[in-house]
């Protein structure tokens, strides 16, 4: 469960949004919160390989290796 606080304007819009495609206000706080997350979480994962990468942790692989790796074509 999740209780969210929205700015009147904001609110004010999803309410709009809601009646008009006759969706949930649930529906919609839900699609944006899973589509921003999967974002975040990327965000995330690349700033902690960047590091990685900076402490000599992990070496890099250029497009060309991977590439032949997959057997992917130009």
């Amino acid at each position: 469960m999740l209780a969210l606080r929205l700015p009147p304007e904001i609110e004010a819009r999803l309410d709009e949004l809601s009646k008009r495609t006759g969706r949930s206000k649930s529906f919609y706080a839900r699609q944006a919160i899973l589509e921003h997350l999967d974002d975040l979480e990327d965000v995330y994962l690349a700033e902690k390989r960047l590091e990685e990468l900076r402490r000599g942790e992990s070496d890099t692989v250029s497009l060309a290796e991977l590439m032949t790796r997959y057997g992917v074509e130009n």
